[in-house]
């Protein structure tokens, strides 16, 4: 990584960690279009961004944790079965242009949504362990198809299917993230036999944007104003799965 690249990627990922992290998320489809900009092979891109990725989710995962947000009985059906699924993802590799373009356009539909209703429901329903175990599974296998955590598709289903709160939802998402992260990557290194170490500058800039996002995500900001900033997430990684290879 040359010393230029490293100029543009530690201020973006920055930013992308602090935004990002606000809503629960780790960033990885940030890094994924920042990374793609420079010119980064995209051999080391997808596992780049999966550790960065891990980083950021262990710091919001604590935070959101912490501030009494987070929901074991929701988070265990998910997961169960995401982990192995996002294993096989980060394994394999597949012609999935046209999966992209689809689940881009459903993300920037889900941004559509939060940005036109904000506003926290109240009426919640949380999801019965029959319908949370086969959903986890296919978001585990989308996380590793996309090297990213999981989050991105995670978050807006809870809140639009109103399974939790907004920030029950940041929370169960972060460590949803995190473990489906880690998952992705040992599948990725077992197939690719490559660990390419991230530059320790952007692991510094991700800790430093992970901790303010996931703080105010967590302590201070509205969950009105965290769904607008969902949306922008949202957004952001709609058009990098349209428009990124």
């Amino acid at each position: 990584m040359t010393t230029e690249s490293l100029l543009i990627l530690v201020p973006a990922v920055l930013v992308v960690a602090l935004l990002y992290s606000i809503v629960g998320h780790a960033g990885a489809s940030g890094y994924i279009a920042v990374m793609a900009l420079v010119g980064m092979s995209p051999a080391a891109i997808k596992p780049t961004a999966l550790i960065l990725n891990i980083v950021v989710a262990s710091i919001g995962s604590f935070q959101f944790w912490n501030a009494g947000h987070f929901s074991w009985r929701l988070f265990w059906p998910f997961a169960l079965l995401s982990i192995p699924c996002a294993f096989l993802g980060g394994y394999i590799s597949l012609p999935t242009r046209g999966f992209r373009i689809v689940v881009g356009l459903v993300l920037l539909f889900s941004a559509v949504r939060f940005f036109i209703h904000p506003r926290e429901v109240s009426d919640l329903r949380m999801p019965g362990v029959a319908k949370a175990l086969p959903v986890g599974a296919g978001l585990g296998l989308l996380a590793g198809l996309t090297g990213t955590g999981g989050g991105i598709f995670l978050t807006p289903l809870i809140i639009l299917m109103r399974w939790a709160t907004t920030k029950t939802a940041a929370a169960v998402s972060a460590w949803f993230i995190l473990v489906n992260s880690a998952a992705g990557l040992v599948g990725n290194f077992s197939a690719t036999h490559q660990f390419p170490g991230p530059a320790i500058p952007l692991v510094m800039a991700v800790v430093a944007g992970g901790a303010l996002g996931s703080y105010l995500g967590s302590r201070r900001f509205a969950p009105e104003v965290i769904k607008r900033l969902l949306a922008i997430v949202l957004t952001i990684a709609g058009f990098n799965l349209l428009f990124t290879q």
